[in-house]
C-alpha cells in the first residue's frame, strides 16, 4: 500500500487520503466493463492506500454502487471512507425504455430526480441496500447545476428544492452523527458559492473547474471556503481525458471532443513538462492539491492498471521551476498555488 497523504474535511475531524477513487466510470460511461475486472479496479483501490470511494446513484443507473459495494463491504468498514449522492431515485423500467445519456451499459433503472426532504432519506436507503454497508461517510447533493438541467429557470427550481428538502434532510443526518460530512456534488461554480452562503456544507466535489488546464473560483470561492472552512473534493483532474492522454486525436474536454483552442493550450502546457522530464498526467494530478481547501483529488479508473498508474503520477517529484515556467508563460492563473 502506498501511505499517501491524507487532509481533513473541513472541520469534521474525518480524514481523506489526499488520492482517491471515482467510479463514474464503473458504471460502463465509454464502455461496458466486464464485471471481473471493475471489481479487480476497485479492490486495487483499496490495497494501494486510496481509500476514499465515491460514487453515487446515477453512475450506470445504480451499477457503480453494486460494484463498488460489493468489493468494499469486504473490508473493515473503519479502513475507507465512502461517499456517496442524493438527488435521484431509480426506478425500475424495461430496457427498450430506459433513456441510457452518457452509459452504454448500466442496470435496468430509470433516474428520477428527487430533491424533496422525504425522497432524500428513501434515496440514502436506497444507496446503503446496493453499497451492502451499514453507513456512509459523506454525501452530497448531485447535479444542481445548469449545465445539468438545461435553463436558467430549471437550474433555479431544483436548486430550492435542494435547499429546503435535500440538504436539510442530510443535516438532521450530519447533527445525529449518521453522516460525518454533507455538500454538493456539481460541474460549476455558481452552486458552490450559493450553498456555501444559504447554508453550512462541510465539503464539495467539483467536477474539472480547478485544473491545471482552467483555474475558477480563485478570486471568490476558495476565499469563501477558507472564510466558512468547507473542503474541495476534486473529481475530473484530467477534464474528462485531455490532462490524461495529451493533445491527441478525439481527446475528450468536459466529455466531448476537445475544440481546437483548447488542443493548443495543452500542447503548450505539455511542451514545459517535457521540458522538466515531467508526465503531463503528473503536473494535472498534482497541481490542484496547491490549495489546501482541496481535500483529495479522484480520478476514475477502469482497469487496476490505471488505478496504479494514478498513484505513481501522484507521487512523482516535480521541480518548483516547472509551476515557474507554466505562469511565465501565462499557462497558469497569477495566485494560483503550487503544490510543495
Amino acid at each position: 500500500m502506498t501511505a499517501l497523504a491524507t487532509r481533513e474535511i473541513g472541520t469534521t475531524g474525518l480524514k481523506v487520503p489526499v488520492l482517491g477513487f471515482g467510479s463514474a466510470p464503473l458504471g460502463d460511461i465509454y464502455e461496458k466493463i466486464p464485471e471481473a475486472r471493475a471489481l479487480a479496479t476497485v479492490q486495487a483501490a483499496y490495497d494501494t492506500g486510496c481509500r476514499l470511494f465515491d460514487t453515487a446513484p446515477l453512475y450506470g443507473y445504480g451499477l457503480s454502487e453494486h460494484r463498488v459495494g460489493h468489493v468494499i463491504r469486504q473490508q473493515p468498514r473503519d479502513s475507507y471512507v465512502l461517499s456517496t449522492k442524493v438527488g435521484r431515485w431509480l426506478k425500475p423500467t424495461p430496457p427498450e425504455q430506459i433513456d441510457r445519456g452518457q452509459w452504454i451499459g448500466g442496470l435496468n433503472m430509470q433516474p428520477v430526480y428527487d430533491y424533496s426532504y422525504d425522497g432524500t432519506f428513501r434515496e440514502v436507503e436506497h444507496s446503503l441496500q446496493r453499497l451492502g454497508v451499514e453507513r456512509i461517510d459523506i454525501l452530497l447533493i448531485h447535479d444542481v447545476d445548469i449545465w445539468t438541467h438545461g435553463t436558467r429557470e430549471a437550474y433555479e427550481e431544483r436548486y430550492k428544492q435542494a435547499v429546503d428538502g435535500s440538504f436539510r434532510a442530510l443535516a438532521e443526518l450530519r447533527s445525529q452523527g449518521v453522516v460525518k460530512a454533507i455538500g454538493m456534488g456539481v460541474n460549476e461554480i455558481e452552486p458552490c458559492k450559493r450553498l456555501a452562503t444559504d447554508a453550512d456544507p462541510d465539503v464539495f466535489l467539483l467536477a474539472g473547474r480547478y485544473t491545471l488546464l482552467e483555474q475558477e473560483g480563485l478570486d471568490d470561492l476558495m476565499p469563501l471556503a477558507r472564510q466558512k472552512k468547507f473542503s474541495f473534493l476534486l473529481g475530473g483532474p484530467f477534464n474528462s481525458g485531455i490532462l490524461a492522454t495529451g493533445p491527441i486525436e478525439g481527446a475528450k474536454y468536459n466529455y466531448k471532443p476537445a475544440p481546437p483552442e483548447i488542443l493548443e493550450r495543452v500542447r503548450r502546457i505539455e511542451a514545459v513538462c517535457k521540458r522538466h522530464t515531467v508526465p503531463l498526467a503528473a503536473a494535472a494530478i498534482q497541481f490542484p492539491l496547491g490549495l489546501p481547501e482541496i481535500a483529495s483529488i479522484i480520478p476514475g479508473a477502469v482497469k487496476p492498471e490505471e488505478v496504479h498508474a494514478n498513484t505513481r503520477l501522484m507521487t512523482h517529484p516535480i521541480p518548483a521551476a516547472l509551476w515557474d515556467d507554466l505562469r511565465e508563460e501565462g499557462l497558469l492563473r497569477e495566485g494560483s498555488p503550487a503544490p510543495s
